[in-house]
């Protein structure tokens, strides 16, 4: 996305210089060579580049957090060890990093009891154990291969832009509170199995860049191209929302957080205020300009009282165990849409077990199916994912 920087016009009244002698045939064809078109657009883009109000930042956050986004689901995968603790797996090749099958997960990634265990986002455990970190660390936290790469590859298109306009620090705060932001409201409806994914604070990323978009609307040369990439990365999100373990409550959070924040960090200054900042000493300007227009002051106040607000009454909601899904019939759908492929409620399944010698009899309460399994030294945790895939 292209942007036009404009400086300030400068008029000067000067003496009219004594007439030059007749130039020499040489020197003709310099000055004529000086005074081309190609050679004036070149000083008017010389010119063009040397204004730059605006100090453009190295990006290194957006890579790092890439980097450790892709590095914790690798160690998800080696913690889950599907060859060791189930008895079906996809990809077995892969060894201990074999996916769960694919009716379980559909995204090519580890059991629902192993991310719980690295930190997914549970309600219960928000509500009843008070683990409200869980709320942070989700947002670290992917399904699968197709989950992590479609978030990876849509941060490093729009975090990485961000981040080199305004800096590590705004961008960096800008993600981890629209995660958060994402996971409360995700965690205020979604009370159903677990739920993982950067998509929140992703999704804060874009509301950031509407907002930013909206706030500095006259700067921007491909305006309307910047809004069809925005739609576009938005609906991708959203198609992968309805699968299990990633909810679209999350990405409306996140983005309503996001649109709020952009306010409050991505203001930009007028130009004007930069051109009187340059203008050479003894220059009288016409009218001082303010660093930002009035409309910014006032977005910037209401965005961060509605965001004080809204967290704080969350955070009451949540912690008091309220349901607000009970209040909306149709809202679960947002968070996973059930189809014969995949179950959304395969985290809350119960079995009865019997055993006789190292024969484990498990039967699925929900459906009824009865399987016979021979243990080895299975822990509590792994009989929960043989539950699962029976249920499933």
């Amino acid at each position: 996305m292209s942007r036009d920087r404009r400086e300030g016009l400068e008029i000067k009244v000067v003496d009219p210089p004594p007439p030059p002698p007749p130039p020499s045939s040489s020197t003709n064809n310099l000055s004529a060579a000086q005074s081309s078109p190609g050679t004036r657009g070149r000083r008017q883009r010389a010119s063009f580049a040397e204004f730059r109000p605006f100090k453009l930042w190295f990006p290194w956050l957006v890579p790092a957090i890439v980097v450790a986004n892709i590095a914790l689901f690798g160690v998800s995968m080696f913690i889950n060890d599907c060859p060791e603790n189930s008895p079906k797996c996809s990809a077995r090749f892969l060894g201990r990093f074999a996916f769960q099958p694919m009716r379980e997960n559909p995204l090519l990634g580890p059991s629902s009891a192993t991310l719980e265990k690295m930190g997914a986002l549970d309600v219960t455990m928000v509500v009843d154990k008070h683990q409200v970190w869980r709320l942070f660390t989700c947002i670290w936290l992917h399904a699968g291969v197709f989950h992590v790469l479609a978030n990876m590859l849509s941060l490093i298109f729009i975090g990485i832009r961000l981040e080199q306009e305004f800096g590590f620090l705004r961008i960096g705060l800008l993600y981890m509170i629209s995660g958060f932001g994402g996971s409360l409201l995700s965690s205020l409806f979604n009370r159903e199995g677990i739920s993982v994914g950067a998509s929140g604070a992703l999704f804060g990323l874009l509301g950031a860049m509407l907002s930013e978009l909206l706030t500095n609307w006259t700067i921007y040369a491909n305006k309307f191209a910047a809004l069809l990439t925005l739609i576009f990365i938005i609906a991708i999100n959203l198609a992968v929302g309805i699968l299990p373990h990633v909810d679209n409550f999350a990405h409306l959070g996140g983005f309503t957080s996001g649109f709020l924040l952009g306010f409050v960090f991505l203001i930009r200054p007028q130009y004007g205020y930069f051109n009187q900042r340059n203008n050479p000493r003894g220059y009288a300007a016409p009218s001082a300009k303010s660093k930002h227009k009035p409309y910014q002051y006032v977005l910037w106040i209401t965005s961060l009282l509605l965001l004080i607000a809204g967290y704080t009454v969350g955070l009451i909601v949540l912690l008091r165990g309220t349901d607000l899904n009970k209040h909306c019939t149709w809202c679960h759908y947002l968070s996973c849409m059930p189809t014969s492929l995949w179950n959304c409620k395969s985290q809350n399944m119960y079995c009865q077990s019997s055993q006789i010698g190292k024969q484990m009899n498990l039967t699925c309460i929900a459906n009824g199916r009865t399987e016979m399994y021979t243990l080895g030294s299975e822990n509590q945790s792994q009989i929960q994912q043989m539950c699962s895939q029976l249920c499933s």
